[in-house]
């Protein structure tokens, strides 16, 4: 398993134009085989740093989750009212993988 974790640099104040776009995937993400965490706004602090986190199975199933994603009438939805509203300055993908825990066998993997 694999965490996808997502920087977004929004644009000051558009705390609520993300949490529409985050909402909509919120729908999107999990019908198109991602398992969601979550997306994070900004609270307190930085004005412009906001996350979304998903896990998928592998990078494989990550490029599945995409095309389906970008297919997916409410992706395609979600991806041009971001592209119109331009709230999204910026954004980078990091993908982790949980290493902390220890297998049910014991032995690291």
């Amino acid at each position: 398993m694999i965490t996808c974790i997502i920087r977004y640099r929004i644009a000051p104040f558009a705390r609520e134009d993300f949490a529409t776009y985050a909402r909509n995937w919120g729908e999107a993400i999990p019908r198109c085989g991602a398992d969601l965490v979550g997306y994070f706004a900004p609270h307190e602090g930085s004005l412009t740093t906001a996350y979304g986190i998903y896990h998928v199975e592998d990078l494989a199933a990550y490029e599945a989750y995409r095309a389906r994603l970008a297919a997916d009438p409410l992706g395609r939805e979600n991806y041009e009212f971001a592209r119109k509203a331009g709230f999204i300055l910026e954004e980078d993908r990091l993908f982790l993988k949980e290493v902390s825990r220890v297998p049910a066998s014991g032995r690291q993997p």
